[in-house]
């Protein structure tokens, strides 16, 4: 019994000395996200002296923007309309936040969340640990300054003020979730090619954004101030985060069953945001890449599809081949396709908005075939070293004459109807009727002027266009650049002055106003007359310079 009692007594202390190994305490991915985030920050303005300059100047000039943002919403405090200002300024600040990945996505890397996929993370801590880190950086600062702005302006007792800071967590975070659910929802299309093309357009987005808010705050000066805002006000109270910022302003006046309702709005807009980037986030680490799918689908010439249908509606031969190359390159190259939106955007912005506001001129519609007929400019540059395939196909003058006509036809199949949408829209705000053949007329014939310089400067002053970066001017080509687009511009004005001279006669001089129609068809054929003349000008330039017109567009 004792030596069975000793036995037993060393087995189980055997038992007890043996090595128990011990457990890993699991580690948040919260602060590791923050601090990678903080070192993609530091690392990135490691890389050079400009990005650190930039960097600095933008911080300070986003920082200046909010602190006066901050002290004008402050100055409103005691204002009948400070809460329809302040709700509008949220509910604006977060379509921005939706809207910010599409046109930047390489703006933060933390923003692509395909970068984690090998690595062993669930989607709700990694939900969590992505928004603290999206919490980093000067958007976030810059948001929650106006959200503090916002509700000092409108926060009155003490329940308005404990109010106010849950209202600013909530609006804060609901921005966040939005970005990043956009952003994992599209985040395929924002690492494709065509989201490299949003991006390209980003800065034309911003400046029909800032035209808009220019007319907004005309059309408020006119129409008897602040006033106007309260209708769109009281709605967009109730809709998040903006319902964030009406609470403060009803629990401040008494109404708390209205104040809470506006948080809960806020608190489930949340909620389902989250959701939905967590279930974005599950696809995205879970299903194989688009980019493979893709490949393995049998092409269009496998499945015996033909010819397209673009080019079915195009002349045969060499004319609608090359109409059909440009039209692809407008639509498949970001830089060319910036380019033709950016042009096609302003062409309408300046004469409609300012018919819009009361100061415009229906003259003002020519300013659309204007800017349309700068891309006839250094067509040679968009194929930059692949013109060799193009310089291998010219061989006399008359290839050249139809190669150049070939890109004149693709670009007036989209100017000529966009140029007189335009001319009829801005006459039909300004109500100037009679006007309408006259103005066509002189569109018309600018922009037949601009396809014969355009046509003869692409031969003369042919440039690089990079296909990598912001720049579309190669270095060292800058002056061809500028000889090229505004020498022709000055050249076109005064091929067009026949027109331009004729329509100041009769209008003027003669006061023939039961004549000005003649102006279309006199415009019109004038510009039909001018391009042809152009094209052919232009056609023995080109076939003699094609070594150098190689050289100069292979340079980017």
């Amino acid at each position: 019994m004792t030596t069975n009692a000793g036995a037993s007594a060393d087995a189980s202390a055997g038992a007890s000395a043996a090595p128990i190994t011990p457990v890993a305490p699991v580690t948040s991915v919260t602060p590791v996200l923050v601090r990678l985030k903080l070192s993609l920050l530091r690392n990135g303005l490691r890389q050079s002296a400009g990005r650190r300059a930039a960097y600095v100047a933008s911080v300070v000039l986003v920082l200046l923007v909010a602190a006066l943002q901050l002290l004008g919403l402050i100055a409103l405090r005691g204002n009948a309309h400070a809460t329809a200002v302040t709700v509008l300024l949220i509910a604006i600040l977060a379509l921005g936040w939706a809207v910010m990945p599409l046109f930047f996505p390489s703006g933060d890397e933390t923003l692509d969340p395909t970068r984690l996929v090998m690595l062993p993370l669930h989607p709700r801590p990694l939900v969590r640990a992505l928004l603290a880190a999206s919490l980093v950086g000067i958007g976030p600062l810059f948001t929650l300054c106006l959200l503090v702005g916002s509700v000092i302006s409108v926060a009155h007792g003490a329940a308005g003020y404990v109010t106010a800071v849950v209202a600013v967590v909530l609006a804060l975070l609901v921005c966040v979730a939005l970005a990043r659910a956009v952003a994992a929802a599209n985040i395929r299309l924002l690492s494709s090619r065509k989201g490299r093309d949003l991006a390209v357009l980003s800065g034309l987005v911003i400046a029909v954004g800032a035209q808009l808010v220019n007319f907004g705050a005309q059309r408020l000066g006119a129409a008897g101030g602040l006033s106007q805002l309260d209708p769109a006000a009281e709605v967009l109270r109730w809709v998040p985060p903006a319902s964030a910022i009406g609470a403060v302003d009803s629990v401040s006046s008494g109404s708390y069953g209205v104040g809470v309702a506006q948080l809960l709005l806020s608190v489930a807009a949340l909620v389902g945001l989250l959701g939905l980037w967590s279930r974005h986030l599950t696809r995205l680490m879970t299903s194989p890449d688009g980019s493979t799918l893709q490949a393995a689908e049998p092409t269009a010439r496998e499945r015996g599809s033909g010819a397209s249908g673009l080019g079915r509606l195009l002349p045969p031969g060499r004319t609608g081949t090359v109409m059909e190359r440009s039209l692809r390159y407008i639509w498949r190259d970001p830089k060319t396709k910036a380019a033709w939106v950016t042009s096609l955007a302003i062409g309408l912005i300046v004469p409609v908005f300012n018919a819009l506001q009361g100061t415009g001129s229906i003259y003002f519609a020519c300013f659309a075939a204007g800017m349309l007929g700068i891309q006839m400019y250094n067509q040679f540059g968009q194929d930059t070293s692949a013109f060799w395939m193009v310089a291998m196909t010219i061989s006399t003058t008359r290839d050249a004459y139809v190669e150049l006509r070939g890109r004149a036809l693709a670009l007036l199949l989209i100017t000529l109807p966009y140029a007189t949408l335009v001319t009829v829209l801005t006459t039909a705000l300004l109500g100037d009727w009679p006007k309408l053949p006259e103005v066509l007329g002189l569109s018309f014939a600018l922009l037949g002027a601009m396809l014969a310089t355009g046509a003869w400067s692409s031969a003369r002053f042919p440039y690089s266009i990079p296909q990598e970066g912001y720049k579309n001017v190669a270095p060292g080509q800058a002056g061809l650049a500028w000889i090229a687009i505004f020498g022709g511009m000055v050249s076109a004005a005064l091929l067009a002055s026949p027109v331009i001279a004729l329509t100041i006669w009769l209008n003027v001089v003669a006061n023939g106003d039961e004549w000005t129609w003649l102006l279309l068809p006199l415009g019109t054929g004038y510009g039909a007359l001018i391009t042809v003349l152009g094209l052919r000008l232009a056609a023995p330039r080109t076939a003699r310079r094609l070594p150098e017109i190689l050289a100069a567009v292979s340079k980017g």
